[in-house]
C-alpha cells in the first residue's frame, strides 16, 4: 500500500517552494494523467476553429477519425478540464493548510494567481486561445474571497455551483428545443456571423504571419474564451470546492486507510456519469452551431452533469492503482509530467502551434482526428521521458521554476545540489 503525507519531515516554511519529497504523490500522478487528457481534448482546436467549440465532433470526419473523435468525446471532452479543476482546488487546499489563512498566505496567494492570470493571457496571445490558465486565476481569487469555510460547506457549495450551472444550461436547450426552428432568425443570422468568423480564423491560422496570427489568437481569445468565462468560472470554482474539500477531510494523504472511500465513490460515480454520458450523446454527437442551438445545449447540459462524476470517478480509480503493487510502479512514472504540469502545458500548445499554424509546418486541416490522437500519445510519451530526465537533474519544471520565483519574491535554486 502507499501511504502519502502532505509534507517531508519537517515540513517546508511557510511560503516557502517546496521540492519533491514535501510533496503528494497521487495529486502529481493524476495531474499527469489529465496533461494528456487535455491534450487529447486540445489538440483538435489547433486545425478546427474554434467558434465551433461546444458543436460537437467535426461532421466531416469519417471511419476511423469519427471513432478516435467519437472515443474523445465520449471519454475525454469536459472531463479532464474538470479533473485538472479538481487539482487546482487541491493545491489550495494544501497550500492554505501550510501557511495558514492569515493576511501573509492571502497576500501570496493573490500575488501568485496574478502571476498564473499574466501566463494564460500570454499563452492565449502567443501559443493558442483556448488557454485556461486564466480561468482558473480567476477562479482562484474567487476561491480565496471564500476565506476559511467548514469542510461540509465546502462539499455543498462544490456541488451545487457546478450542478446549478449544468441544470441551467440543460433547461435552456430543452425550452430552445421546443421553439420552432423558423422562429429562431436571430440564432440563423448568429450563426451566419459565426460562419464568418470562423471562415476568417481558419484563413488567419493557415496563411498567416506569425503577427496575424497573433491578431487572431487575441480576436478568438476576447470573443470565445472570455465569453466563455460566464459559465466556466462558476463551474471551476465549484470543482475546486470539491478538491479542496477532498485534502481537507484527510482524503488524499494517506490511500491506504481511505480505499473504502475511493472504491465507493468510483462504484456510484462511474455508473451516474455514464448514463448523462449516453443521455447526452442520445440528443446527439454533432450539431450544426447557432441553427441547432436548442439540442446543442442540452447535449452539453447533460455532458457535463456526467463530466463531474466520470472526472471523480478516474480520480478515485488512479488513487486505488496506486495502492496496487505493481500497478502502482507504471502510474508512478507519470509522476515528473505532474510536477512540471504547468511547463508540459504550455509545451504542448507550443508543439501543437507549430505543427498546424501556416507560420510553422501549416499541417491543419491535413491530420485527421485518429493521426491527432497518435500523435498526442507520442508527444505525450516524450513529455514523460523528457520530464524525468529533467527532474532527475533540477528541482522545478522551467515554468514552475518562474512562477515561484515570481510568487515568493526570490528567486529559487532550480539546479539539484
Amino acid at each position: 500500500m502507499t501511504q502519502l503525507h502532505e509534507r517531508g519531515p519537517g515540513g517546508p516554511p511557510a511560503f516557502a517552494p517546496i521540492d519533491a519529497g514535501q510533496r503528494i504523490q497521487a495529486m502529481d500522478v493524476v495531474r499527469g494523467f489529465a496533461l494528456l487528457g487535455i491534450f487529447l481534448m486540445n489538440i483538435e482546436w489547433f486545425g478546427r476553429p474554434m467558434q465551433e467549440m461546444g458543436s460537437g465532433i467535426d461532421p466531416s470526419a469519417t471511419g476511423i477519425d469519427h471513432a478516435a473523435a467519437w472515443a474523445v468525446h465520449a471519454f475525454v471532452a469536459g472531463k479532464f478540464w474538470v479533473l485538472f479543476s479538481l487539482l487546482f482546488g487541491m493545491g489550495f487546499a494544501v497550500m492554505s493548510s501550510r501557511g495558514g489563512h492569515g493576511p501573509a498566505f492571502r497576500g501570496r496567494y493573490l500575488w501568485r494567481c496574478l502571476v498564473l492570470l499574466g501566463f494564460g493571457v500570454l499563452h492565449a496571445v502567443l501559443l493558442w486561445p483556448g488557454d485556461i490558465l486564466h480561468a482558473y486565476a480567476i477562479t482562484g481569487l474567487l476561491l480565496l474571497a471564500f476565506g476559511e469555510i467548514s469542510s461540509r460547506a465546502r462539499l455543498v457549495l462544490g456541488i451545487g455551483l457546478y450542478g446549478v450551472m449544468a441544470l441551467m444550461i440543460v433547461f435552456s436547450g430543452g425550452l430552445l428545443s421546443l421553439v420552432p426552428a423558423d422562429e429562431l432568425g436571430e440564432m440563423t443570422a448568429m450563426a451566419a456571423q459565426m460562419e464568418t468568423d470562423a471562415a476568417r480564423a481558419v484563413q488567419a491560422y493557415a496563411h498567416g504571419s506569425y503577427l496575424d496570427v497573433v491578431a487572431q489568437r487575441a480576436r478568438d481569445f476576447a470573443s470565445v474564451a472570455m465569453q466563455g468565462l460566464v459559465m466556466t468560472v462558476p463551474m471551476a470554482l465549484g470543482v475546486f470546492m470539491l478538491g479542496a474539500w477532498l485534502v481537507r477531510s484527510g482524503r488524499v494523504h494517506d490511500i491506504a486507510s481511505q480505499r473504502g472511500f475511493y472504491l465507493r465513490l468510483a462504484l456510484c460515480a462511474l455508473p451516474v456519469g455514464t448514463v448523462f454520458a449516453l443521455m447526452a450523446m442520445s440528443v446527439g454527437t454533432s450539431f450544426d452551431g447557432m441553427r441547432e442551438m436548442g439540442p446543442m445545449l442540452l447535449a452539453n447540459g447533460l455532458m457535463m452533469l456526467g463530466s463531474l462524476p466520470l472526472a471523480l470517478g478516474y480520480f478515485a480509480l488512479l488513487v486505488l492503482g496506486l495502492g496496487v503493487p505493481g500497478l502502482s510502479r507504471v502510474l508512478g512514472c507519470l509522476a515528473p509530467a505532474g510536477r512540471m504540469a504547468l511547463t508540459n502545458y504550455l509545451l504542448q500548445s507550443l508543439i501543437a502551434s507549430t505543427l498546424f499554424y501556416g507560420y510553422g509546418f501549416g499541417l491543419g486541416g491535413q491530420i485527421g482526428r485518429a493521426g491527432q490522437v497518435a500523435l498526442v500519445f507520442v508527444v505525450f510519451a516524450l513529455q514523460v521521458l523528457a520530464s524525468h530526465w529533467w527532474l532527475a537533474r533540477h528541482r522545478f519544471g522551467p515554468m514552475e521554476w518562474l512562477w515561484r520565483w515570481f510568487t515568493y519574491g526570490a528567486r529559487p535554486p532550480m539546479r539539484l545540489a
